[in-house]
């Protein structure tokens, strides 16, 4: 049975999927309950909606839409909408079944992912089958069901060219490697559609540090427009609707700063399958607080992306590498920006650490895609970078997604309020906690805040004076440099010995 209501908008933003407000008394008299999937249908469109329901927040003859709502789906203020409610989904049955320890076919992950896409499963129900990624582990064949489903269930794309990418599990501070090696590529003539998450686990992914630079919530239309004019981009994924399921289980991911493997594994390779790439270079960090803690888990996460690979017919080099340190010296996105600024315009003061591991996995890439010989891709790589190539077809694709191609590294804003911490005594640092700098980073504000962030002016390994600067905290308000320093007197980013 259906109900007629009009549409109010409310001014809050809950962010999370849809959800609708409706007077406590008159849902009760509809049958309608907290946490039940409504149907709201009006001009032949329709969008699926989890109920909510307040006593005093809404009047009867109402339905109130929170701003994530109408700020994405034009829904006129006092509009008669039609309201239907929904039979649970088959897809909970399945994410039952699995809790419980059975194997799901591919048409159950399809309609899994298929449903948290459309807003169908609600944000409770996502995160139970995030979490039974945790519980129970999946078999190669599931991680394949999956991966295939995911690809399936958003755009399938077709680029021109070799289409070619590299990409990072993530887990380590700074790392900023994408943003200096996708130039680095499409210089050199190679298709690298590059479509990134936000981050999850770091204060910085590469779309939130790209979007220093430019804009990259971009639609389809342009980003296929962008690519085929210059042979890449730097993109957040949601606007190509690649795997859309993959950003609302980030969503759920997010807030505990978890990701399960399997959940990583497939997303990384859902993209890739949809995006039509064909030879792929994955950067496996692996340290004691990273995101990958140590080599046997390096090599069995290496065998589950080889076998993936296998079945998409990707030709795949996994690359993994013991660190103890960052990547660059800037954590957060507009610290992080200007570092990758300095290495594409090789000024005096750039991090040779990240420059060095871009052109690494560059060269790795062109060899792996037989642009380079064996032996050679890093030397081509290096040429391309200071030839000055890169930065030229960086330009490009800053200008073409909105931005200012003729940005400088200073010209950066970050965070008013500064702090600075120095060394209780002199010696080395012999430990670098990249768990902590994350932490701290987001407590500064980052990734939300692009201002926010960490810089480090020392590195594992350098010597250090007693008073020497170590590293400074950046943010927007004072507030936050005291959350953060509160952090820092439990925990500690660098460890000195002799």
């Amino acid at each position: 049975m259906a109900y007629y209501l009009k549409t109010k908008k409310l001014d809050i933003k809950t962010g999370q999927a849809n959800i609708a407000l409706l007077n406590d008394q008159e849902a009760m008299r509809y049958g309608i309950h907290a946490g039940d999937k409504i149907r709201i249908s009006w001009d032949h469109k329709e969008l699926i909606a989890e109920a909510n329901t307040s006593e005093e927040k809404i009047k009867a003859g109402n339905i109130g839409l929170y701003q994530d709502i109408w700020e994405n789906i034009n829904i006129p203020l006092n509009t008669i909408v039609e309201i239907e409610v929904l039979e649970r989904a088959p897809s909970v049955q399945a994410i039952k079944k699995r809790l419980l320890g059975k194997k799901l076919k591919y048409e159950e992950f399809k309609q899994i992912f298929a449903d948290i896409a459309s807003g169908v499963l609600t944000r409770t129900e996502t995160t139970y089958f995030v979490a039974s990624g945790f519980m129970r582990q999946y078999t190669d064949q599931e991680l394949y069901f999956m991966t295939k489903a995911m690809a399936e269930t958003g755009e399938m794309l077709k680029f021109p060219g070799l289409v070619v990418d590299k990409h990072s599990v993530g887990g380590l501070a700074g790392n900023r490697t994408t943003m200096v090696v996708i130039p680095i590529i499409a210089a050199l003539g190679l298709t690298i559609p590059k479509t990134s998450s936000r981050a999850i686990t770091s204060p910085a992914g590469t779309a939130d540090t790209m979007e220093v630079l430019a804009p990259v919530s971009l639609s389809a239309d342009k980003i296929h427009d962008i690519v085929k004019k210059h042979g890449a981009c730097l993109v957040w994924g949601g606007g190509l609707n690649l795997a859309p399921a993959d950003d609302d289980i980030l969503k759920v991911s997010y807030p505990l700063s978890l990701e399960p493997y399997s959940k990583m594994l497939v997303s990384i390779m859902a993209k890739k399958v949809a995006a039509g790439v064909k030879y792929l270079v994955i950067d496996m960090p692996v340290g004691k607080t990273t995101k990958i803690p140590d080599m046997e888990t390096a090599k069995a996460l290496e065998k589950k992306f080889k076998y993936l690979a296998s079945k998409f017919k990707i030709k795949i080099k996994v690359i993994m590498t013991k660190t103890e340190d960052p990547v660059g010296r800037g954590i957060g996105p507009a610290l992080e920006a200007r570092d990758v600024l300095r290495v594409l315009q090789q000024k005096d003061n750039y991090p040779a650490d990240l420059a060095n591991k871009a052109i690494h996995l560059a060269g790795e890439l062109l060899e792996l895609c037989g642009k380079a010989k064996k032996g050679h891709g890093a030397t081509l790589a290096w040429k391309t970078l200071e030839g000055g190539q890169a930065w030229t077809k960086m330009q490009e694709l800053i200008k073409a997604q909105g931005g200012n191609p003729n940005v400088q590294p200073d010209d950066i804003v970050i965070g008013a309020c500064k702090k600075y911490f120095v060394a209780q005594k002199s010696g080395r640092i012999i430990f670098t906690d990249n768990k902590m700098i994350n932490t701290v980073a987001r407590i500064l504000g980052a990734p939300s805040d692009k201002l926010a962030g960490v810089y480090l002016n020392k590195e594992f390994n350098d010597p250090v004076k007693k008073g020497e600067r170590l590293f400074t905290l950046y943010a927007r308000t004072q507030e936050r440099i005291k959350l953060a320093s509160k952090a820092l007197e439990k925990g500690q980013i660098f460890k000195i010995g002799r």
